[in-house]
């Protein structure tokens, strides 16, 4: 058989410049770059060498530094989110429950390789969403989708009767809510893994009364 031509073989290639990176692994690799020195310590050139992409790709992949980091925060959100939910769909008592997601937390907050993380949210977003609607808008929704998904669960608790007839859902899962991002401060303060399994589990005994 005879070998094919160059131009037979630049026939069969495929236009255009094949994409040389993953974008979920890229905008992961992103997050953790924010995530270490936060979003104003973190610069395109930090980004360009977590994701391995040079500049002109990050841009033509995710715009410029805000909406990466946009971005990267929505992403988070949806990271945690597929956690916790797996924790809260996992059966057992709403104590049970909650304890599987706090540990789902924790599994997150000390998943850096040479440093505690802690949450993306508290620890990145918190002091940039003050003075940007678009920041401030995701934290928000994120924020109350945690509430929502911890008030279900205490209402499914109520009606099995774990709670009292007159437990606020609303109430608890804020406290929930508070718990956790409690949790991500003192991470990040040096609180150990094992202190912040212990602090949450105090936390469920007082909501699970």
């Amino acid at each position: 058989m005879q070998s094919r031509t160059k131009k037979d073989l630049a026939a069969k290639r495929p236009r255009g410049r094949p994409r040389a990176y993953d974008p979920e692994t890229a905008l992961r690799a992103a997050a953790e770059a924010f995530w270490k020195t936060g979003y104003s310590g973190t610069s395109l050139d930090d980004i360009s060498a977590a994701t391995g992409m040079n500049r002109p790709s990050l841009s033509a992949a995710f715009g410029d530094k805000h909406d990466i980091y946009v971005k990267a925060l929505s992403a988070y959100w949806e990271w945690k989110f597929a956690a916790m939910r797996e924790a809260f769909e996992g059966g057992g008592t709403l104590a049970e429950t909650l304890m599987r997601v706090y540990d789902a937390t924790l599994s997150i907050y000390f998943s850096g390789n040479d440093h505690v993380l802690g949450c993306f949210v508290v620890g990145t977003a918190i002091t940039e969403a003050p003075a940007d609607p678009e920041i401030r808008e995701c934290v928000s929704k994120g924020f109350h989708a945690l509430d929502a998904h911890f008030e279900a669960r205490f209402k499914l608790a109520r009606a099995a009767g774990e709670l009292k007839e007159d437990a606020d859902p609303k109430a608890l899962a804020q406290l929930a809510s508070a718990t956790m991002h409690s949790m991500a401060v003192r991470a990040r303060s040096g609180t150990s893994r094992n202190e912040l399994r212990r602090f949450a589990q105090k936390a469920v005994n007082v909501m699970c009364g």
